[in-house]
């Protein structure tokens, strides 16, 4: 017996007549054809893109298949038309976003606030790429790369070098077509080693290889003088980052990221310095030009936000020096290049030494110092940003209320955290996330070997050690959340540094990061990164496409400033979900960069992009 569903019809509304039914049915069968003809047209047209292999198993042909549409769906919006970017003309060949100091000043800024970085003031109308110099060459590896750089490699002249300071010339040769930096064996009584040691006898140590176990092991060094000071450092397995002012030419940062040292372009004449309070062990000033004393001491509160408690404030300049005898009796006839003593005490800093240009300030170990200074003493910050991203200077004492008060004699050495360190942090996702980078490197390593050692010009030699070991040096991770790719790396005995970047709108982990030693600031990837051209082997990006694809700014000018930052056969990692890595593969070939998508095969959407920047001679 039938039922009646199948017996009769269910009807809704008044029943069409049979030749609209009919009429309805042909113009659908011509919509089919003329479809699939154009269907097949645009398929064709998406052949010249290059898509991953034809998985067999039920799962990855669902994935190819969300693929394909992901690259359709870019076809129809015209973006499959869309050329590669032309190559900006020889004057951008050294361009650094935000800091136009001619638009600034006709802006209005002044007072030396025109130095400092305004992203609204100078944007970039076209869109191209910045080309390398015409004579510049591939850094050497590290660490040879560490002590002679190409002088077509960064904007310098032999005048500027030769106008430097006296321990510079001591520590550089101009050659034909190189700067060579002196090893520090055999150096003299007035050399770099001496003074290392003369700062760490200052304070209480018998050499400067005690750093570390005295707790200092970050130190910003402020105009850091092409990295002498911070080579030194790196060496004592510390970790120096040099901050110094924009320069168009001659500039510290730019040289000493040639040389494989940390640094990054910082100028706090208006603005604070994207760190949060309490980053760093040691303050590193040597005749860096800063009069400590204007702006009712503004600049030297920013050293004290930044600065740990029990941290040191290492000065030196010659023109503090009006008491040959090395007393501090006569501190109030220095010059003005040095704090006064009397606003060194209403920050509760103590001198604790002075020997001949070099005077030692330490910051307080007790907070309560703040509470029992005179009436009219500086006030207490409340704190409000935490990790501020260029807010004005204040007249304030910050991090007094953290629970990162913790002197830097007590603070936790290696990768073991106290529960303050880990303050706001779950301990069992930290944990996990160390061990998830321990893996997920040695998987990294694995496939960029052959990746790297297939296409690469500069196979090595039988002498050299495994790849890629030493080809990478200058490393940045755009989303370090915790440091585990830092950490990871470490461990493996990577010669590398990590310039950890933690998202301003991402969850402030920069305080966490900083703890354990790392080199880290805050970004905001909707504009530039406060460095020069060509300054990073390696860029590392996990998530960091997800997270911005709710925010403001254009993914292509993204692109186009990793391609600005990233060396010449550089390396830029994506991990990502599927249609993120779909949409980053596209741009990464509108910018030349040679693209390879990889399936981690751990049954998850991640997947992995590894891109390298060509090496364009014209």
């Amino acid at each position: 017996m039938r039922s009646p569903w199948l017996s009769k019809p269910a009807i809704f509304g008044p029943r069409p007549p049979i030749n609209c039914l009919l009429l309805c049915f042909v113009c659908v069968l011509g919509l089919i054809v003329i479809l699939g003809s154009t269907s097949w047209s645009v398929f064709d047209s998406a052949t010249s893109i290059p898509v991953p292999d034809v998985y067999s198993s039920y799962r990855r042909l669902k994935e190819q298949a969300a693929v394909d549409y992901l690259e359709l769906r870019t076809l129809s919006l015209g973006a499959g038309r869309q050329t590669e970017l032309e190559f900006c003309g020889r004057e951008k060949e050294n361009y650094v976003p935000c800091y136009n100091v001619s638009a600034n000043l006709f802006a209005g800024f002044k007072d030396g606030e025109e130095f400092d970085r305004h992203c609204e003031i100078s944007r970039q109308s076209q869109r191209c790429l910045v080309r390398p110099p015409k004579d510049y060459k591939i850094p050497l590896r590290w660490p040879a790369g560490r002590d002679v750089i190409w002088s077509a490699n960064v904007k310098i002249t032999k005048d500027q070098f030769l106008s430097s300071g006296s321990l510079t010339k001591r520590l550089m040769l101009v050659e034909e077509n190189q700067f060579s930096f002196h090893s520090e064996d055999g150096l003299t009584f007035d050399g770099l080693k001496d003074y290392s040691r003369q700062v760490a006898e200052m304070i209480g140590l018998g050499s400067d290889s005690e750093f570390l176990q005295a707790g200092v092991q970050s130190v910003l060094d402020i105009g850091c003088g092409f990295g002498i000071f911070g080579a030194h450092l790196v060496s004592l397995k510390l970790m120096p980052i040099c901050v110094a002012a924009y320069e168009a030419t001659g500039s510290q940062v730019q040289l000493a990221l040639e040389r494989g040292l940390p640094a990054m372009i910082g100028n706090f004449i208006s603005q604070q310095l994207p760190y949060p309070p309490l980053s760093f062990d040691m303050v590193h000033c040597a005749q860096c030009g800063i009069v400590w004393d204007e702006k009712d001491g503004m600049l030297l509160i920013e050293m004290d936000r930044i600065l740990k408690p029990g941290g040191y404030f290492v000065l030196t300049s010659p023109a503090s020096n009006h008491n040959p005898h090395g007393s501090s009796s006569n501190t109030k006839k220095r010059s003005t290049l040095t704090p006064t003593e009397e606003f060194s005490e209403n920050i509760c800093w103590n001198l604790i030494a002075q020997q001949d240009e070099t005077f030692i300030w330490q910051k307080t170990v007790d907070f309560h110092c703040y509470k029992s200074r005179k009436h009219g003493a500086l006030p207490l910050c409340n704190d409000v940003h935490n990790a501020p991203y260029y807010q004005p200077l204040v007249s304030c004492i910050s991090g007094t209320t953290s629970n990162r008060w913790i002197p830097i004699q007590n603070r936790s050495s290696g990768p073991h955290l106290s529960s303050a360190e880990l303050e706001g942090v779950q301990p069992e996702d930290f944990f996990e996330d160390t061990q998830v980078w321990r893996s997920s490197l040695r998987n990294y390593w694995s496939l960029l070997s052959p990746i790297i050692f297939s296409d690469h010009p500069k196979r090595p030699g039988d002498e050299d050690p495994t790849p890629p070991y030493n080809m990478v040096r200058n490393v940045m991770d755009m989303n370090a959340q915790y440091g585990g790719f830092n950490a990871a790396m470490l461990e493996e005995k990577r010669l590398v540094w990590v310039m950890n970047v933690v998202p301003v709108r991402a969850p402030n982990t920069l305080p966490l990061i900083l703890d354990r030693g790392f080199a880290g600031v805050m970004h905001d990837w909707c504009e530039p990164f406060p460095t020069y051209p060509r300054t990073y082997d390696m860029l590392h990006a996990n998530g960091l496409l997800s997270h911005l694809s709710s925010e403001r700014c254009s993914m292509m000018d993204l692109f186009l400033e990793m391609d600005r930052i990233l060396r010449p056969e550089g390396w830029a990692i994506f991990s990502d979900k599927l249609g993120a890595v779909e949409m980053a593969r596209a741009l990464a070939m509108q910018i030349h960069w040679e693209a390879r998508v990889i399936d981690l095969d751990n049954g998850s959407d991640q997947r992995l992009l590894v891109c390298q920047k060509p090496f364009v001679k014209k």
